[in-house]
């Protein structure tokens, strides 16, 4: 009886993002939250460290140990490398003597083929669950922000992530049209790393240009940086601010070949940020395009939801709703909503069974 209370063998859900996985167990929550990287010795292949210890190696590591990130554009790119990760994972949650395999629901992108959602199914397998059960990412962000999706009434979320963006609009509990981009949280650091580049010569890495992003980074020019992200809720009182924070960097200047300290500015890394920004845009653009009129119209009346770490980046619901002209929404815990959304179709799998398994979307309508 001790055992079936412990915390081993309970179905969970797993949010298995580009940039970080979320796990949430049955009856307990979210549980973990680590970065999508595993540290690898070159020479053997043995994986010393994963998670937030293999994070701390990216760009520090000897020529021998390799740091990965076994997934990329929201799919498994290093099918063993993401094997073993989830296998970590999942034996880090339920412990070192867990006996029964656990049940588990994963999320997915929208615009995932059928050979990609195999090599989810079957990761997840090896790694040690019994059953495996696919979400659409929009699906479980919308679950995870309290939107209801099983009304006949439209609703529409964005989910921007490390890999891709999930542009969905939902009704009666399935999604009527949806949009996955392969652009988001990583396209806005490689935007970063390629403005430093052409612009000063100076060479920046992965984690550097992410820190950029957290600090200075932002959509619209009606935000600034110190009025905070939640300055955005209120763009009256943040117009005619442009932001003015600098940001200083340290990296190698690839005409010397030594280190060099440089001051960024807001407003360049705004600029530096337009192409992805805009290709979010014109994937929410495209979806609305593609949307029934009856369902566009309460939209306009609930307006659009934003969820995932993307959706952090100051001044991006401004922007979408000056595009847009319709009321965009930042989710309570925008960081959060995939993983809440994926436990609570473990939480009440026999009435969200139906929102499970769904059948890849033709490349016409899911992605770009």
């Amino acid at each position: 009886m001790a055992q079936s209370k412990s915390f081993s063998g309970r179905d969970m859900g797993i949010d298995l993002g580009t940039a970080n996985t979320l796990v949430y167990v049955r009856g307990k929550g979210v549980v973990l939250n680590e970065p999508s990287v595993v540290a690898v010795n070159a020479d053997d292949g043995s994986v010393l460290s994963v998670g937030s210890e293999a994070k701390e190696t990216i760009g520090r590591t000897p020529s021998n140990i390799v740091a990965v990130r076994p997934l990329r554009d929201g799919v498994i790119a290093d099918f063993e490398i993401a094997e073993r990760m989830l296998r970590h994972f999942i034996k880090k949650v339920t412990g070192s003597r867990w006996l029964t395999r656990p049940r588990v629901v994963i999320c997915v992108p929208s615009g995932i083929t059928g050979v990609e959602r195999r090599a989810v199914i079957e990761a997840a397998s090896q790694a040690g669950a019994r059953a495996v059960h696919l979400v659409e990412e929009p699906m479980a962000a919308a679950i995870g922000a309290g939107l209801p999706v099983s009304e006949p009434t439209g609703c529409m979320v964005v989910d921007i992530g490390g890999g891709t963006t999930e542009v969905a609009v939902i009704s009666l509990g399935g999604i009527v049209t949806a949009r996955s981009v392969r652009t988001a949280g990583d396209a806005m650091d490689a935007a970063v790393i390629s403005y430093v580049k052409k612009k000063y010569a100076l060479a920046i890495g992965e984690r550097t240009a992410e820190d950029i992003k957290l600090s200075i980074g932002s959509a619209s020019p009606t935000v600034s940086w110190t009025a905070g992200p939640d300055a955005a809720a209120d763009p009256e009182r943040t117009q005619g601010l442009a932001p003015a924070e600098r940001y200083t960097i340290r990296g190698r200047d690839q005409v010397s070949g030594l280190p060099k300290t440089l001051e960024l500015t807001a407003d360049e890394i705004r600029h530096a940020l337009a192409e992805p920004v805009d290709a979010i845009v014109m994937a929410v653009r495209q979806t609305l395009d593609e949307t029934p009129p009856e369902l566009s119209g309460d939209i306009m009346d609930r307006g659009i939801v934003l969820t995932g770490g993307g959706a952090l980046l100051r001044g991006l619901d401004v922007r979408l709703s000056q595009e847009l002209d319709i009321p965009v929404l930042i989710a309570d815990d925008p960081l959060d909503c995939v993983a809440v959304g994926t436990g609570r179709c473990v939480e009440d799998f026999a009435s969200l069974r139906t929102l499970l398994d769904a059948q890849p979307r033709l490349p016409m309508s899911g992605r770009l």
